[in-house]
C-alpha cells in the first residue's frame, strides 16, 4: 500500500462520529454508527470500514435519500419474535436496536428471532452475532442488498451480496466468526479495489456478453446500471458449485425480506424508472439461540475450541505453512492494528479531508 498513514482507531471514531453529528444523526446514533464502523477497520475488514464513511452514508444522507434520524418502530412482537420497520433511518442502529432484542428474547426464552425492513446498509454483518457471543449466545444475521449476483446461467444482477454472517463462542481468544457474501466477492470489495487503483481478479465479474470484467472503475459504474454482475460463490455455472452460493443468496432473500415484507431484488436498484436515485430499503434478520439451554456454555465453548485446533493442526497441502479458521485472521489483524490504528492510503485520506472541509470538523487530520 503506497503512501500509507495509519491513524489511531479512537481519533478515527470519533471524526466520524463528529461528522455523524454535524449532518444530523442524533449522539446515540452517531456513536453507533462510528463503533460498527471502526469495528469493521479494527478486524481488518477494511471494505466495509471506514472507507464507506462519505460515499455509503454521508453522501446518501446530502443526497436525501436516506434518514439522518432513525425512527425505529416494532410492528408485531411475541416472546420469541419481532418486526421492525426502520422507516429508511441509519442502518447500523436499526440493526443494533433489532439484535439486541434478539438477545434480550433469546435470554428469556431460548431463541429470539427479529426480522427488519425499511432499514439501510447496516455495515460489516459481524458486528451483530459478536453482541450475541459476548452474552453466551450464538447469532445469525442476514442482510439483503442492492442487485449485483447473476443467478446461475444468467447475466443479470438479480440478487444482493447476501451474506450469511455466524458467530459461536469458543474457548479460544476468539470467537468462530463466518462473515462471507453469497457471492465470490462482494461490492465492498470492489470498491477496495478501486480505492487502489487495482485490477480485478478474473472470475469476480461478468458482463452482459458473459465474458469476465476486470476493470474495476466502470464495473462499480456498470454493477449499478445493470451492465455487470457479480458471480455467485461458486462461480459461473454448475461445474464448480455456483449453484450452491445462488441457493444461498435466495434464502438470504427470503429471510431478510418475505419474513418483514421487506423490499426485494430489482426493487432495490436505487434508482427510479427516471434514472434518479432513491431510497434503497433493505430488509435484515437476526436469529440469537442462548447455548445454556442445551449444556453448559463452557462445555460449548471447550468443544467449538477443539474442533477449530483439530482443523487447523490437520494435514496441511504441499507448500501451505498454515490452516486457518473463520474469526482468525480477523483475530491477527486486530493484534497487529491494535497499536496502529487505520492504514489511511491515498484515496481515503482525501476522502476524510473532503468530509472535514464540507462540515467544518474541528479535529486535526494526521496527514
Amino acid at each position: 500500500m503506497s503512501n500509507t498513514v495509519w491513524w489511531a482507531f479512537d481519533e478515527v471514531e470519533n471524526f466520524m462520529y463528529e461528522g455523524f453529528r454535524a449532518i444530523g444523526v442524533p449522539e446515540e446514533e452517531a456513536t453507533v454508527c462510528a463503533d460498527v464502523l471502526i469495528t469493521a477497520d479494527k478486524r481488518g475488514i477494511d471494505s466495509h470500514g471506514v472507507g464507506r464513511f462519505k460515499p455509503i452514508y454521508l453522501d446518501r444522507i446530502w443526497a436525501g435519500i436516506q434518514e439522518p434520524v432513525s425512527n425505529v418502530e416494532v410492528v408485531s412482537e411475541t416472546e420469541t419474535t419481532a418486526v421492525i420497520d426502520g422507516h429508511n433511518g441509519m442502518g447500523h442502529y436499526i440493526a443494533k436496536r433489532a439484535n439486541e432484542m434478539a438477545i434480550e428474547k433469546a435470554k428469556q426464552s431460548g431463541v429470539g428471532i427479529v426480522a427488519v425492513r425499511n432499514s439501510t446498509h447496516y455495515g460489516a454483518a459481524c458486528y451483530y452475532p459478536l453482541m450475541a457471543v459476548k452474552e453466551g449466545c450464538f447469532g445469525l444475521t442476514t442482510t439483503n442488498a442492492r442487485p449485483s449476483i447473476a443467478p446461475t446461467w444468467g447475466v443479470e444482477n438479480m440478487l444482493g451480496t447476501n451474506p450469511m454472517t455466524w458467530a459461536f463462542p469458543t474457548d479460544e481468544d476468539f470467537p468462530f466468526v463466518l462473515d462471507c457474501a453469497t457471492s465470490v466477492t462482494q461490492r465492498g470489495k470492489i470498491e477496495y479495489y478501486g480505492r487502489m487503483d487495482k485490477e480485478l481478479p478474473s472470475g469476480w465479474v461478468i458482463g452482459l456478453d458473459g465474458k469476465y470484467r476486470t476493470d474495476t472503475k466502470q464495473v462499480l459504474t456498470d454493477l449499478t446500471q445493470g451492465k455487470a454482475a457479480l458471480t455467485p460463490l461458486g462461480g459461473l455455472g454448475e461445474l464448480t458449485g455456483g449453484y450452491k452460493g445462488y441457493g444461498y443468496s435466495i434464502v438470504v432473500e427470503i429471510l431478510s425480506a418475505a419474513l418483514s415484507d421487506a423490499s426485494f431484488l430489482k426493487s432495490l436498484n436505487g434508482f427510479d424508472e427516471s434514472g434518479k436515485k432513491i431510497p434503497i430499503l433493505l430488509g435484515h434478520f437476526f436469529m440469537v439461540v442462548d447455548i445454556s439451554r442445551f449444556l453448559p456454555v463452557e462445555r460449548f465453548k471447550k468443544i467449538t475450541g477443539t474442533m477449530m485446533r483439530d482443523l487447523r493442526s490437520s494435514q496441511k497441502a504441499p507448500g501451505s505453512d498454515r490452516i486457518f479458521t473463520p474469526g482468525e485472521k480477523e483475530y491477527e489483524a486486530w493484534v497487529y492494528r491494535k497499536d496502529k490504528g487505520v492504514p489511511f492510503n491515498d484515496a481515503l485520506i482525501k476522502s476524510f479531508t473532503e468530509v472535514k472541509e464540507k462540515l467544518n470538523i474541528n479535529i486535526e487530520l494526521p496527514f
